[in-house]
């Protein structure tokens, strides 16, 4: 199974469009941030967008086809450029979704907003492996391969809030969720991030030391194992490692295999014993030892802890969350 299959397959995401934005300049948007297990999203379908830096730092442009995704959960703005005063906007529900519109007749930004949910504590570890935010564009017509996947994906989304289709609800979540694993597969292809795991795989070189601890995390991997498997020395494969990551080797195996056995904690009725052994550890002690450090509970806490389900998606568009979108100068 290839890495991120298998990431998907350790920290299940559920997407969720919340609102689609039609607006005629001036407009301005605040948002967030959200649910802590939240990461929201914006895809602009037509016009443009600037994303202010909340750090203060330079502005990104937004045009059509550019995807964002915001992995730290801030509260940002978004806006037309132009520094005047928004054009009041309201809200109003559709069957499947909620539409946020102002009466201006320029031309006029199309925006999809939504979010994805991770399961706790995925999303924590899933952000510490992302940048604070990712951009990728997939709206050329002569895009091909993932970028012309993705594009077609979001025409298809585009299509589902142009008409209140039936069962458009379901579907447009669940586009919404391939829309993640497109966006970090596209993301990964290109230069989209300078920094994390995307970076990582994007490597060819590295891709096998990746793959290898996402797919066998059970197996007592070694630096010099994993650089042979990449055909580099030790000493570069944990150079390129905390270069790109900002991690070792053994930080991401200690992350994949925690993550694999809060899994198995919550939803299993083996003994912690037997989690141990499955994720790698041969001594129960030292397994405890080091989900403790990682996961600040020891496994018995964390598995009495666990309710039934710890993933969820709202069922419709609250008030609160489409309410903050458009900012009116009402």
């Amino acid at each position: 199974m290839d890495w991120l299959s298998r990431l998907f397959e350790m920290m299940p995401v559920r997407g969720r469009l919340d609102i689609r934005c039609s607006y005629s300049v001036p407009w301005r948007i605040e948002q967030g941030p959200g649910a802590t297990n939240e990461i929201p999203y914006h895809a602009v379908l037509a016009g443009s967008a600037i994303l202010d830096d909340p750090a203060g730092g330079r502005s990104l442009l937004l045009k059509p086809g550019d995807i964002l995704l915001l992995p730290g959960n801030p509260w940002h703005v978004m806006h037309d450029g132009s520094g005047a005063s928004p054009l009041p906007a309201r809200n109003r529900a559709a069957q499947n979704f909620t539409i946020s519109e102002n009466l201006g007749s320029d031309e006029r930004l199309d925006l999809l907003c939504g979010h994805f949910a991770i399961a706790p504590p995925h999303d924590r570890l899933l952000r510490s492996y992302l940048p604070p935010r990712l951009v990728v564009h997939a709206g050329a017509r002569t895009a091909k391969g993932t970028a012309a996947q993705l594009a077609g994906l979001v025409s298809l989304m585009r299509s589902e809030t142009a008409d209140d289709h039936l069962g458009g609800h379901a579907m447009l979540n669940a586009l919404s969720t391939a829309m993640f694993a497109l966006v970090l597969r596209l993301a990964s292809e290109t230069d989209a991030t300078s920094q994390g795991l995307l970076d990582l795989v994007g490597d060819p070189r590295l891709a096998p030391a990746v793959a290898a601890m996402f797919n066998a995390p059970e197996r007592t991997w070694s630096l010099p194992e994993l650089a042979r498997l990449c055909n580099m020395s030790r000493a570069t494969l944990a150079r390129q490692f905390q270069e790109k990551l900002g991690r070792s080797a053994s930080d991401l195996l200690a992350d994949i295999r925690m993550t694999l056995a809060a899994n198995e904690l919550r939803k299993s009725s083996l003994s912690t014993g037997a989690v141990a052994e499955m994720v790698g550890y041969q001594s129960e002690a030292a397994f405890q030892r080091a989900f403790k450090s990682h996961m600040g509970v020891t496994p018995a806490q964390w598995r009495k802890a666990q309710p039934e389900s710890d993933l969820s998606i709202e069922p419709a568009a609250s008030a609160d969350r489409s309410g903050s979108l458009p900012t009116a100068d009402a």
